[in-house]
């Protein structure tokens, strides 16, 4: 065993190991963590692979746009965790089958593509672009239309998480720019006329005659 088999069975251990943590982690914090813990270990099986352009994309991308994006999101909506635990034990029987079905579709799908006899080989001119302009060529030529469906779920996504981000909370403080540039001298100045009030001079003592 070389030092490069040995690699990627350590990462690929990490990867399962954080992998699993993610769905049963009990804070959504700690699963976003190990989640972040799993793609850096995924990118470092690509750079095995000598795939250096998908490495830095995962880690530059998932992991230092989606993940940060996706910690905030979790922190700024502070729900119930306890909830969540329940309704996801509620709907585990339906989960589970829905899961099991798309794993059965994808290995009905994916299994040619695990052939070392049917394995595309690489000519000189392939090997002298490069797999980075090699993959440029193969996803806005042969796989545009999915690269353009990939783009708008993921704008999706992000509007979904401003659009939580932005429901009404009652401890929440915020200034409304709107009701301050409305605002009138009125409603911040009220003159209110207030009755002088004059001190009476105090009595003046009297001398006692008779005092020695």
């Amino acid at each position: 065993m070389d030092i490069t088999t040995a690699l990627f069975y350590v990462f690929s251990l990490v990867l399962l190991g954080a992998s699993f943590r993610v769905i049963t982690a009990s804070s959504t914090v700690h699963s976003a963590l190990f989640l972040i813990l799993a793609f850096f270990n995924a990118s470092c099986i690509w750079m095995l692979l000598k795939a250096e352009f998908l490495a830095i994309t995962l880690v530059l991308v998932y992991i230092g746009a989606v993940m940060v994006l996706f910690l905030f999101v979790v922190m700024m909506l502070d729900f119930e965790s306890t909830q969540v635990r329940e309704s996801v034990w509620k709907h585990l029987p339906l989960a589970g089958l829905v899961g099991a079905l798309i794993a059965l579709e994808m290995a009905v799908i994916l299994i040619g593509g695990f052939k070392v006899a049917d394995a595309p080989v690489a000519d000189a001119a392939a090997q002298q672009m490069g797999n980075t302009k090699l993959l440029g060529i193969a996803i806005y030529s042969d796989y545009l239309f999915p690269l353009q469906i990939a783009a708008v779920l993921l704008l999706v996504a992000i509007i979904a998480a401003i659009a939580l981000t932005l429901r009404g909370r009652k401890d929440s403080r915020h200034q409304d720019a709107s009701q301050q540039v409305k605002v009138k001298k009125a409603d911040r100045l009220r003159i209110v006329k207030v009755a002088p009030t004059i001190e009476q001079p105090a009595a003046p003592v009297e001398k006692n005659e008779g005092a020695a």
